[in-house]
């Protein structure tokens, strides 16, 4: 039965750690891994987190199942994060939630209910886009379609080119955003721009399949999921997959939340049985113990009060990694403007040098980065950014 398989090359990033791991230069830099890291280099427990679990092991009875939907107090705090607690789909019973094994679990689920209703239905996604969400939909058997989104010229998004290619979309296509903190370019919609691709969406009768797995580390909570709420009360049918990984650091622990809207409850009611069957098809039933930790933050004022803060100081320092990224290239002698990563959100962006620089970076300096000259801008610190901004200022003058 397995004779006939080949093998499969490591992906390009899991890669890039065992050689970080093995690189023996003391001066070496980890930009390459998508997780949040402190200033010493470290991905801690958020102490909300910790605070959270103390209380969960001390009332926890049972490791009974919890059945395909998860819990439903995760799954009411969770519509309250993304959608606010007051948005209409809440209040008219719109909503089909279920807890899921990450965002990738998330996104998946969604796949397959998707093509449970239109099998091979089209799904437009940007260029560029996170990787993995090529094999989740495809995978469920989805169609995809590209739309351009980032112009490496102009080191922006490329609203314009966005938009005609969405005018050739098809009644009844999705459109898979980043509802914030686009991976990989860090280049996100502006409130303008969102009121004009949903009025697109809208005219053609588009689907919007909204990722939003940064939530909070853009410009905050609230603000980075404007164009998910707009989109939320103008559109019949929408499609949301989030992530409980970076905002809360429970990347370990596989915690996500797949929302179907329908136009109306009855509709609801039907959708959320088939997503249930979905689900029980998969994996039967997510895991308990972050979304045990989620909710108990989220239903405790003193503990949510305490994440935000947390969240709030991890905001500011990926922003502030920005402007010192900037300000170190530019007193390091480079006269190429990398200004534009300072208007960038969340953890991503795109140096914009080519694969040779990146390899000289690697080799010559053990800066590590993806191919694409993405990086993680938490792996910038105050002991390293003079040094990654030299550099790459040395890169850079030698081609």
């Amino acid at each position: 039965m397995f004779n006939h398989l080949q093998g499969v090359p490591a992906d390009p990033l899991l890669k890039l750690i065992t050689q970080y791991a093995q690189d023996e230069n003391i001066d070496k830099v980890d930009l390459g891994v998508g997780v949040y890291k402190d200033e010493l280099g470290n991905t801690p427990i958020m102490q909300a987190v910790t605070a959270a679990e103390i209380i969960i092991l001390d009332k926890q009875k049972t490791k009974t199942y919890i059945g395909p939907a998860g819990s439903q107090l995760y799954c009411e705090r969770s519509a309250e994060l993304l959608f606010g607690e007051n948005h209409s789909v809440i209040k008219d019973r719109r909503l089909s939630i279920a807890q899921t094994p990450g965002g990738c679990g998330a996104l998946r689920m969604a796949a397959e209910f998707i093509n449970f209703c239109a099998a091979g239905a089209k799904v437009w996604v940007s260029t560029p886009t996170w990787v993995n969400h090529i094999p989740l939909l495809t995978e469920a058997g989805l169609v995809l379609a590209e739309y351009p989104y980032y112009d490496n010229q102009t080191k922006s998004v490329d609203f314009g080119g966005m938009l005609e290619a969405l005018e050739t979309a098809k009644e009844g296509d999705l459109v898979l955003l980043h509802g914030c903190c686009h991976n990989p370019s860090g280049a996100d919609l502006n409130p303008e721009q969102w009121q004009q691709l949903t009025n697109l969406i809208v005219a053609k009768d588009l689907i919007p399949f909204i990722d939003i797995a940064y939530q909070g580390l853009g410009d905050g909570l609230d603000e980075d999921a404007y164009g998910l709420r707009l989109m939320a009360e103008r559109v019949p049918e929408m499609i949301v997959a989030s992530s409980c990984s970076k905002n809360f650091g429970l990347y370990r622990e596989r915690t996500g939340t797949v929302v179907i809207i329908s136009s109306n409850s009855q509709r609801a009611s039907i959708c959320t049985s088939q997503l249930f069957s979905t689900i029980r098809g998969h994996y039967s039933m997510p895991p308990a113990h972050g979304a045990a930790i989620v909710e108990t933050i989220l239903d405790d004022n003193l503990l949510k009060a305490q994440w935000l803060n947390e969240l709030t100081t991890m905001r500011l320092r990926l922003s502030d990694n920005r402007a010192a990224l900037v300000d170190a290239i530019k007193s390091a002698g480079v006269t190429e403007d990398f200004s534009f990563i300072n208007s960038e959100k969340g953890m991503f962006s795109f140096l914009g040098i080519n694969p040779t620089q990146v390899t000289r970076l690697k080799d010559d300096y053990s800066i590590y980065m993806a191919g694409s000259s993405r990086i993680n801008i938490a792996g910038i610190a105050q002991h390293n950014v003079q040094y990654v901004a030299n550099a790459i200022a040395k890169v850079i003058s030698s081609q």
